[in-house]
């Protein structure tokens, strides 16, 4: 993922709501969310280098991924981080027990955030600061930068968020925003100023990468209900959607 807004009320019906936009290469093959076979994962897949970046589990377990944005800190002999979201939903810890074991060989991938929830409790990581992040009640964000950096498209989507909530459509509206912000906002992450223009948007189109699908997500306590809508460079591509019971 390459911007994810959530609302965590951890009392009430409906602990987690997600939405989200994966941004990609259009050349890198993937697959489109579905239940991995032999294992109770259901995610995309990334069939370049494996792994997911946004998946639900036994339990409804769930994890997502974003990377962070510094090409100075970037180097391509790492492992693939789309691995730590496998990993996180087919073992059995807690989020915190994870956490534990994740941090001492987090510095084998480039940098990242991880959002995990083990159906109770939900924290964050990231890796480049060695933080965990715990989160209070209420709606936060997370782009190519730290939890709740104020990127323009991080407040634009939690302010979205508690707007649009209770429907699909207008959530999918708010991620396909895609008029660029104006300089005088956009972040400095290491990249020309023609790329912080073009990627500061929800939803990125250029001509070679570009958003990829957008994922909602309401994990509840009995149900769990999830939306991906997909993308081509020429628009919309296909939508599947899925709905469990929490076992």
């Amino acid at each position: 993922m390459c911007v994810i807004a959530f609302h965590w009320r951890p009392e009430g019906p409906l602990p987690l709501l997600v939405a989200g936009n994966r941004d990609e290469f259009y050349a890198r093959p993937t697959a489109p969310m579905a239940w991995w076979e032999g294992r109770r994962i259901l995610a995309g897949r990334d069939l370049q280098a494996g792994g997911t970046w946004l998946g639900v589990g036994p339990g409804g377990r769930f994890a997502a991924l974003t990377n962070h944005r510094d090409p100075s800190k970037t180097r391509p002999d790492r492992a693939t981080r789309g691995l730590l979201p496998v990993w996180f939903l087919e073992v059995g810890h807690t989020a915190g027990a994870f956490l534990e074991e994740l941090r001492p060989v987090a510095g084998r991938y480039n940098p990242f955030n991880l959002l995990v929830y083990d159906g109770r409790d939900l924290l964050g990581f990231e890796s480049r600061q060695d933080r965990v992040v715990s989160f209070t009640p209420g709606i936060h964000a997370i782009s190519n930068g730290d939890f709740d950096e104020p990127w323009p498209k991080v407040e634009r989507l939690k302010a979205g968020l508690l707007d649009g909530e209770g429907d699909d459509e207008a959530l999918l509206t708010l991620l396909q925003e895609a008029e660029p912000f104006p300089d005088e906002r956009l972040p400095s992450t290491g990249v020309a100023l023609e790329w912080e223009r073009a990627l500061s948007p929800a939803f990125i189109r250029t001509p070679t990468y570009g958003t990829r699908a957008s994922t909602l997500l309401r994990l509840g306590r009995e149900a769990v209900s999830v939306l991906e809508q997909r993308f081509s460079p020429e628009g919309p591509e296909g939508r599947s959607e899925f709905r469990f019971q929490r076992t």
